[in-house]
């Protein structure tokens, strides 16, 4: 097992517009990319249990030539709204860094 926060290059949020939130995770070593990938650990369905959004309005997409992870959802309050704590959704990416991942040695 390990963690996104231990073995992701980067793992970061924004705002895709004022509604949405983009999350993208990034791997330098394009083989450990394609572990992370085959456990089928990211997804749609993780990202809905982690942000409480409907799965169908989660779009997932793995990026094979970048090495990379993106996930773009609604944002619980719209940016800038009263409620809003992040208003440039910079710091979304937090629940995902403890997701762990059932690599094999």
């Amino acid at each position: 097992m390990a963690l996104i926060r231990d073995i992701a290059q980067i793992c970061k949020s924004k705002n895709a517009g004022p509604f949405n939130v983009t999350i993208d995770v990034l791997f330098e070593d394009h083989d450990l990319y394609r572990r992370v990938k085959a456990t089928g650990t990211l997804n749609a369905a993780l990202f809905s249990r982690l942000y409480g959004v409907k799965e169908e309005d989660v779009l997932f997409t793995p990026y094979d030539t970048a090495a990379a992870f993106k996930a773009t959802f609604p944002r619980a309050i719209p940016a800038g709204d009263i409620g809003d704590t992040d208003v440039y959704g910079a710091q979304q990416h937090a629940p995902l860094l403890d997701v762990d991942i059932p690599l094999e040695n």
